[in-house]
C-alpha cells in the first residue's frame, strides 16, 4: 500500500561558507586627529576662544587693508590730532573710533599693527624654539647615555632660571630690535619643548617598531624624524600653544620696559607704555585698549591650549 504525503519535504540546503551569512557591517574608523578635533569642539568656550583667535590673526595679517591709517607713515599723522578721545573727528573728517595717542596716531590702526608685531614675534620665536627643542629632545631620547645626561643638564640649567630675567639680560646685551627679541625668546623657550619631547620620545624609543627600524639599518635621522617624532608630537601641540602665549606676554613686557621692539614699529606692550603717563590725566584709552586687546589674545591662546591638553590627555580633565 502506497502512502502519499501531503507535501514534499524539501532538501536541506547545503551551507556554503561565506554565502547566506549575516556579515557584520563595517564601522568606519575615525583617525585619532579627527577624534581629537571632535572632542575639541565639545567645549563651546574653547571654540569661542579659537574663533576670537582666528579673527585676531586675520586682522593682523590683513592690517594694511583693514585699518584707516598707517601708523608707521609719518605723512598720515598730524600732531594736531594728538590725545583725541574716542569718537572724535579730525579736521580732515577722519573719525577716531578709539581715540588717538600722544603722537596723533589712530589707536585702532596702531593696535592692529601692534597686534601684527606681537603675533609675528611670538610665532617666529616659538617656531624656531620648537625646531631646536625637537632636535635636542629627540637626540636625548634616541642616543641616551652621556648624550642624554649632557643635554638634559643643559635643559635643567635653562629651566632653573626665571624667563623674564634671562630675557632682560639677553636683550640688554644684544640691544633693541625685532631680531634681538626673537633670539632672546628662542633661548628662553627651547628647553620647554626639549623636555616635553624627550619624555614622550622615550616611550616610543622602547617600542618594537623603532627597534625593527634600527635593525633594518634605516638610518638614525630617519628613525628619529619619520618614526619617533610623529608619534611623540601631540604633547608638543599643547606646549606650543602655551609657549606662544608666554612669548607674546614676555615680548610685551620687554617692550613695556623699553627693551623690546623699536619705537618705529610698536607692539602692544609699547603702546601700553606710551599711554601709561596719561592714565592719571584721564586719557585712559591710550593704555587700556591695547591692554584689553593683549589680554584677549593671551586668554584665547590659553583657553585653546587648555582644551587641547584635555583632549590629548583625558586624565587631566577636572
Amino acid at each position: 500500500m502506497r502512502v502519499t504525503l501531503p507535501f514534499k519535504a524539501a532538501a536541506a540546503p547545503i551551507a556554503i561558507e561565506g554565502e547566506g551569512e549575516a556579515r557584520p557591517e563595517r564601522v568606519p574608523r575615525s583617525s585619532p586627529w579627527r577624534l581629537m578635533l571632535r572632542e575639541f569642539y565639545e567645549s563651546p568656550v574653547a571654540v569661542g576662544a579659537l574663533a576670537v583667535l582666528v579673527v585676531l590673526i586675520l586682522a593682523a595679517v590683513f592690517a594694511p587693508w583693514l585699518t584707516p591709517q598707517n601708523p608707521y607713515d609719518l605723512r598720515s599723522i598730524d600732531l594736531l590730532d594728538a590725545l583725541l578721545p574716542p569718537g572724535e573727528t579730525s579736521m580732515d573728517g577722519m573719525v577716531f573710533h578709539l581715540g588717538t595717542d600722544g603722537q596723533g596716531r589712530d589707536m585702532l590702526s596702531a593696535m592692529v599693527y601692534g597686534l601684527r608685531v606681537s603675533i609675528g614675534v611670538g610665532v617666529i620665536s616659538c617656531l624656531i624654539a620648537l625646531v631646536v627643542g625637537i632636535s635636542v629632545g629627540l637626540a636625548a631620547a634616541f642616543f641616551g647615555g652621556w648624550v642624554e645626561t649632557l643635554l638634559m643638564r643643559l635643559v635643567d640649567l635653562q629651566l632653573s632660571m626665571p624667563s623674564i630675567l634671562v630675557a632682560l639680560m639677553l636683550v640688554a646685551i644684544l640691544g633693541q630690535g625685532v631680531d634681538k627679541v626673537v633670539l632672546a625668546l628662542v633661548i628662553v623657550q627651547w628647553a620647554y619643548f626639549a623636555r616635553t619631547l624627550r619624555g614622550s620620545a622615550m616611550v616610543e624609543r622602547n617600542k618594537e617598531y623603532v627597534e625593527a627600524a634600527i635593525g633594518l639599518d634605516v638610518g638614525r635621522l630617519r628613525v628619529m624624524f619619520t618614526h619617533m617624532l610623529p608619534n611623540a608630537l601631540p604633547p608638543l601641540i599643547v606646549v606650543a600653544s602655551v609657549q606662544l602665549a608666554s612669548a607674546i606676554a614676555l615680548e610685551a613686557t620687554l617692550s613695556f620696559l623699553g627693551l623690546g621692539v623699536p619705537v618705529t614699529e610698536p607692539s602692544l606692550g609699547m603702546l601700553i607704555a606710551n599711554g601709561f603717563q596719561y592714565l592719571l590725566s584721564g586719557r585712559y584709552w591710550i593704555s587700556v585698549y591695547p591692554g584689553l586687546l593683549l589680554l584677549v589674545l593671551i586668554a584665547s591662546l590659553n583657553l585653546v591650549g587648555d582644551q587641547l591638553r584635555d583632549v590629548i590627555n583625558p586624565r587631566n580633565r577636572r
